[in-house]
């Protein structure tokens, strides 16, 4: 197949990347990535010379930019997205704009090249905070509590939209919250790394009993290949790990890896609508595709920290000056509040 994958300079779309062109040479895969500031070059600047493989810096919002990657291709993985729920709170627009109208752009010129596959990457968010022992399914009603997660489900109905009116062949893969290598230090996991590798305060949000089902980035990968291949259109499936961890025990984990203090932990002021837990149930695309997670949370956790620790220059590349104005308009003002009482 020739596909086109749109961020594909971003976390997920790299990881995905690199497992195509190195593992499946008989696709060519065509990346369109912006390049914001999530999108990284050096993530792939290995695989250049590679035949199977070649990149555009473009704009999914622009229409004379898509058009001409997408003609003549088999299928398309949509990652592109504005992706950090904080800065969703700061300026919801860019989120409307690429994950709203970029992705409907995209389903337009989809369908017109006649794609035979159509890929939505999209985040178990759009369920909204769940109580304990209840899970999200792919027929649940979307419940958004933030500019984010509120894109993200929009793109969805977009996508079955298209699927609905001209049985254009999308399927939606609903991932949980992933980790592993090439992630901005601005989620969760890299930025504790960091912090803690430097000694510096780990900013904890309320009492950072937050629960998230953590899923590996190979396997989040996989599960997306799978659904290229055998998953059934206009079907949403969720891809969960079933692996809940709130951000408290995820950051102490990290901190005994790295042999370094929990002193560092300092709780903050919440963010506004801090959703309390995501969780998905992920049993469809486990009887559908014999999917499963490969990857055990504490051997995740050990190959990404191996990861960082290899790659110390992309992450000082990274936390740049820009990176760091961002960090500290963020955090400045939350440090030193009393962590509040867990509270469903």
């Amino acid at each position: 197949m020739k596909i086109l994958v749109t961020g594909g300079a971003g976390f997920i779309g790299t990881n995905f990347i690199r497992m195509m062109v190195l593992n499946h040479r008989e696709h060519k895969i065509i990346n369109l990535d912006k390049l914001t500031y999530a999108g990284n070059t050096d993530n792939l600047s290995d695989l250049v010379d590679y035949p199977n493989y070649s990149f555009y810096v473009g704009d999914i919002c622009q229409p004379d930019h898509v058009e001409p990657v997408i003609t003549g291709v088999d299928a398309v993985v949509h990652f592109a997205a504005e992706s950090h729920v904080d800065r969703s709170i700061q300026d919801a627009a860019p989120f409307v704009i690429t994950n709203i109208f970029g992705t409907q752009l995209l389903l337009d010129f989809a369908r017109e090249a006649r794609v035979s596959r159509f890929i939505y990457v999209s985040s178990d968010q759009i369920g909204g905070s769940l109580l304990p022992g209840i899970y999200l399914r792919e027929n649940s009603p979307a419940s958004p509590n933030n500019p984010y997660a509120a894109s993200k489900a929009a793109s969805e109905h977009l996508v079955y939209a298209a699927y609905h009116i001209h049985q254009f062949p999308s399927i939606v893969a609903r991932l949980s919250s992933c980790y592993g290598p090439y992630q901005y230090p601005e989620k969760l996991i890299p930025l504790v790394i960091a912090n803690a590798l430097e000694f510096k305060p780990l900013p904890v949000y309320g009492d950072g009993l937050h629960v998230r089902d953590w899923l590996f980035a190979d396997d989040a990968c996989k599960a997306i290949y799978q659904l290229l291949l055998k998953g059934r259109i206009g079907q949403i499936y969720n891809v969960g790990a079933r692996m809940e961890k709130t951000n408290l025990e995820v950051i102490k984990r990290i901190l005994k890896l790295l042999d370094r203090p929990e002193k560092l932990i300092t709780f903050v002021t919440d963010r506004p609508g801090h959703d309390r837990r995501y969780a998905v149930d992920p049993g469809k695309i486990e009887r559908e595709l014999s999917w499963r997670p490969q990857t055990e949370f504490e051997e995740g956790l050990r190959k990404t920290i191996d990861w960082y620790l290899r790659n110390i220059e992309w992450l000082a590349d990274t936390r740049s000056s820009s990176y760091r104005e961002y960090y500290e308009s963020l955090y400045s003002s939350r440090f030193a509040v009393e962590p509040t009482k867990p509270e469903f």
